[in-house]
């Protein structure tokens, strides 16, 4: 009976999604006067400027990360409306892609807030790394894209700087060989290939040293 229930279900919304209508993603995009190619260059030059702004180092581990944003704040009031103003060029560009001004109401209240808590010496600056309104507004013009264009890609926004890169090595005469698929994933994968060989350095570097200090103990208490 049970499993009769989830066929039921399961054919329910398969017949659902049959009837779902289509959505014109390009008649949406040339209703803002924008194509498919000017989104995604738009969306990773935003990408850059959030990594610049909050993530230009990360916090080894983890996903978050200290940038300009952070420097600025070490700068009593000043900085904070400097990095308020800054900020602001994240809000045009997502204004840019056709994102309407309420959805990017969340990001704005994230800025202003940082600029508040930027103010206290220290304590404001350590905050920057988990307040930050350039990220947000990457996320939330990253959705409306979803939504709106149908535009799902995330490498461009990953890792804009060398995608931007790996494009226009693309564009060169040596285009050819930077289209194949598997050179075009490694030079997009290098500080994941990096990050790898230093983990693999750092564990044989900690194994040598256990292994030495094994040995030591070995020859001077005389139980090697």
């Amino acid at each position: 009976m049970d499993n009769f229930k989830k066929l039921s279900k399961s054919k329910a919304k398969k017949s659902s999604d049959a009837n779902a209508p289509v959505i014109d993603y390009q008649a949406k995009l040339a209703e803002h006067g924008l194509t498919r190619e000017q989104v995604i260059a738009t969306e990773r030059k935003l990408a850059k400027f959030a990594n610049t702004m909050d993530s230009l180092v990360r916090v080894p581990f983890t996903k978050q990360g200290m940038g300009a944003d952070a420097a600025l704040s070490t700068i009593p009031l000043a900085g904070d409306l400097a990095g308020l103003a800054l900020t602001s060029y994240a809000f045009v560009l997502g204004r840019q892609l056709g994102v309407p001004a309420h959805k990017m109401t969340p990001a704005v209240r994230l800025a202003l807030i940082d600029m508040v808590v930027g103010i206290v010496p220290g304590i404001g600056t350590l905050l920057d790394i988990f307040i930050r309104p350039s990220r947000k507004t990457l996320g939330i013009v990253h959705e409306h894209l979803h939504n709106e264009y149908g535009i799902t890609e995330t490498m461009h926004m990953d890792r804009p700087f060398l995608h931007q890169s790996l494009e226009d090595k693309q564009r060169s005469r040596f285009g050819a060989f930077w289209h194949n698929p598997i050179i075009a994933w490694l030079y997009l994968h290098i500080p994941d290939l990096l990050g790898l060989i230093v983990i693999v350095v750092v564990g044989w570097g900690l194994w040598a040293v256990i292994s030495w200090l094994v040995s030591l103990f070995g020859n001077v208490t005389g139980f090697g």
